[in-house]
């Protein structure tokens, strides 16, 4: 069991996204709460999974395949129900997904050549700034504690920062592929 725990970490990310997506079927501050709490748990696995995996020597070619994928079922269903709740727009969401696509395509086919884009520090930090930004995005309402807090906003100035790291990590991972490119095709001409 302990073996295939951050495996169940995982999985339980991707199987967390359709109750957040649910949620915020129901308009109101509740239901929101709820996503986002659902979210921000579902979020942090993402952090444990990897954090057992590597501490008691438990990685597997099973979880660093799957991981990426939980990522992106979470963020990217989250995302598309907060443009149908008109939360986040359109052409925000197309870029995160179109770079995640791109990414994806380019790790596929480094992996045909027996090499590896392994994720850069600009994709973690993107990958965090993303799940920091949907919690307050699914919120939305504005709550006063001592002040009143915009969360929607706060999701916004997060979202933005999550979307330059978002294309500056893959312009990083084009580069870094096409310099493996360019070895594989100057070492097949030798």
């Amino acid at each position: 069991m302990k073996r295939h725990l951050p495996n169940f970490l995982t999985l339980g990310r991707m199987i967390l996204a359709p109750p957040i997506v649910i949620l915020l079927f129901f308009p109101g501050k509740l239901p929101s709460a709820i996503a986002a709490g659902i979210f921000l748990i579902a979020s942090l696995t993402d952090f444990f999974d990897g954090f057992i995996a590597r501490r008691f020597k438990l990685e597997s070619s099973f979880g660093r395949f799957l991981d990426p994928i939980a990522d992106k079922v979470l963020v990217t269903s989250s995302l598309i129900m907060l443009i149908a709740l008109d939360r986040v727009p359109a052409w925000i969401v197309m870029l995160l997904i179109t770079r995640e696509v791109g990414v994806s395509a380019l790790r596929a086919t480094t992996k045909t050549w027996d090499t590896t884009l392994s994720p850069s520090r600009i994709g973690k930090l993107k990958a965090v700034f993303q799940f920091a930004a949907v919690v307050p995005l699914i919120i939305h309402y504005e709550y006063k504690f001592i002040i009143p807090i915009n969360f929607h906003l706060i999701g916004m100035v997060l979202l933005y920062i999550a979307l330059i790291l978002t294309l500056w990590s893959g312009v990083d991972y084009f580069l870094r592929f096409y310099r493996e490119y360019q070895l594989r095709e100057n070492g097949d001409e030798q």
